[in-house]
């Protein structure tokens, strides 16, 4: 399968390599969502609606049935039965293109009613066949039968920027790292070194020096006690890592991984470690302290972002839980303030409370006299925020120093970028972008939510990766602009801020053509998927893709 979306079955698990040969759908078998049970008994249905139709049904319809019912195999299927939509009833028939429902209307209309039992879809079969159609499609074209395969277009332009270089600010890269497994995040230590640390999914943290060298041996290898599957999809693994600010001193570092207890039970761990007292470039194995367990209901939105504040302390970032519109309890764990899932947590890790736990509460956290809300939210209501970043503010004038930029993947419609700031409501699962996703919830007049301060539609992207506002010297014509990212387009997009209106505006950034980017060292493409931003030391800034490269971002200008 050549397509690189954003897989995912109907369970919501990530799609995986059947443990035997599948005799039915086994185009799937080397990657997918079906075993060799549902593969058996998709072929027990399979054959049973063959007997009804005959010899001759067999041999004008055999295919088109065999294609829609093995889609319950394919690795997109939570998309191509609109699982991903709580609002919406999972799909009896998967969601086929229009030409391609066409097809198999005129050939094999007859056989609708064994696929279905829905009145409305077999009613609509024998009455209009263009209504019938459109109601098997999927608005996203992307994802219906058989675009999810044989989209050419889709493929050939992900990564690629769209807008016209006219006017648009254009950018070169610089490759810095490579052949890493997987990188989720880099970041630096804060400690004079100029030393980056990037973390892979797997659960290695690799060093590179301030010359580009890696090291041989990991900084970390927690790869044994890491929750991860090699498939691609999965959302479970090493997903944060924090530096104390006081690290050049206290050798104390923070990691954010998932893990699965008693073979059953999966949770997301919070711990905090040491380097080792005799090597800087190792971290001590034994070290590890477990601050906060958290257990995860379901195999995505795991969120991830861990980073100190101006003010000390550890902030936390989780998603809602998982599988499709936050359906945790009655308003969902995101709006639920006693739930500690969908939520920016605020701890002080200098120093433990009197009733044990390893880390203290600090004392302005906003909901700290509530009787039913944690302690430790500091904000809530969002749904799987996927890095986040503290700005270090104007070098000058120090304006916007501390503010906390996030970027939070949104569900069926609209990506988003909030600031955080304390006891904020993000709206999730009453809102998604700037409209209403939960109606009932949305009209609630407490609600009280505060707005992005952008939004995008899933036209542009499909899961955002929030970045960093630009505050270093070497590229002075991307001074204080916010660059972010879309993990499935592949597209680098900028937001300058109007103070004047306290607005946020999009800057057209692309890719400089080859003119532009002529200069030794300098490329002007990158891989098809934004993973992460990163900062280094210096503040320059840099793009970590989940192919094993790192670029650094260089303004031809200069």
């Amino acid at each position: 399968i050549r397509a690189l979306l954003h897989p995912q079955c109907l369970d919501y698990q990530p799609p995986f390599k059947p443990p035997y040969h599948l005799e039915f759908c086994n185009y799937y078998e080397m990657f997918g969502c079906c075993d060799q049970k549902t593969d058996n008994l998709i072929a027990e249905r399979y054959w049973d609606i063959m007997d009804l139709l005959g010899d001759e049904g067999y041999e004008l319809c055999g295919d088109f049935v065999k294609d829609i019912l093995c889609q319950e195999c394919s690795p997109y299927a939570a998309h191509l039965y609109d699982a991903e939509d709580p609002y919406t009833p999972v799909r009896h028939l998967p969601g086929l293109c229009f030409s391609y429902c066409i097809n198999f209307h005129t050939k094999c209309h007859s056989v609708v009613k064994y696929l279905s039992d829905s009145k409305i879809l077999q009613e609509s079969c024998e009455k209009d066949r263009s209504h019938f159609c459109n109601l098997i499609n999927l608005p996203d074209q992307d994802y219906c039968y058989p675009n999810v395969l044989q989209n050419n277009d889709l493929y050939s332009n992900l990564g690629k920027v769209v807008e016209d270089p006219k006017g648009c600010l254009q950018l070169c890269l610089k490759e810095v790292a490579n052949g890493l497994r997987n990188p989720v995040l880099m970041l630096h230590s804060g400690d004079g070194t100029h030393r980056m640390f990037v973390a892979e999914q797997l659960g290695f943290v690799w060093v590179f020096l301030r010359d580009g060298s890696r090291l041989e041996q990991p900084f970390l290898d927690i790869s044994g006690d890491v929750l991860t599957t090699p498939w691609l999809g999965d959302e479970r693994g090493f997903l944060g890592l924090a530096f104390h600010p006081q690290y050049k001193h206290n050798g104390r570092f923070f990691i954010y991984y998932s893990i699965l207890v008693n073979s059953k039970l999966e949770k997301i761990r919070i711990s905090e470690m040491k380097v080792s007292a005799h090597d800087m470039n190792v971290a001590d194995p034994y070290s590890e302290r477990m601050l906060l367990e958290i257990e995860e209901p379901a195999a995505n939105h795991n969120g991830g972002q861990l980073l100190f504040g101006l003010d000390g302390y550890l902030y936390i970032f989780t998603g809602d839980g998982g599988k499709a519109g936050d359906p945790f309890g009655k308003f969902g764990n995101s709006q639920n303030k006693s739930a500690l899932l969908g939520k920016a947590l605020r701890i002080n890790v200098d120093g433990s409370s009197n009733n044990g736990k390893p880390y203290k509460i600090p004392p302005d956290n906003p909901f700290i006299n509530e009787p039913d809300a944690r302690p430790e939210v500091y904000a809530y209501g969002v749904r799987n925020m996927w890095r986040c970043s503290v700005d270090r503010g104007d070098p000058v004038t120090h304006y916007g120093r501390g503010r906390i930029f996030c970027g939070d993947v949104g569900q069926n419609r609209y990506e988003e970028i909030d600031i955080i700031v304390k006891g904020g409501n993000y709206g999730w699962r009453a809102k998604e972008g700037f409209e209403c996703f939960d109606i009932k919830l949305c009209q609630n007049s407490s609600l009280d939510d505060i707005l992005p301060i952008y939004a995008y539609g899933h036209h542009i992207g499909k899961s955002v990766t929030g970045g960093y506002i630009y505050r270093g010297c070497e590229s002075p014509n991307l001074n204080g602009l916010y660059l972010f990212g879309d993990f499935m387009s592949g597209r680098l997009m900028a937001l300058e801020e109007d103070r004047n209106s306290e607005s946020w505006k999009e800057k057209n950034v692309c890719m400089g053509d080859a003119k532009t980017c002529s200069f030794p060292g300098l490329i002007n493409h990158h891989h098809k998927f934004i993973i992460s931003f990163a900062e280094d030391e210096a503040g320059g800034f840099l793009s970590v893709s989940p192919f094993g490269t790192v670029y650094k971002f260089v303004d031809p200008s200069r």
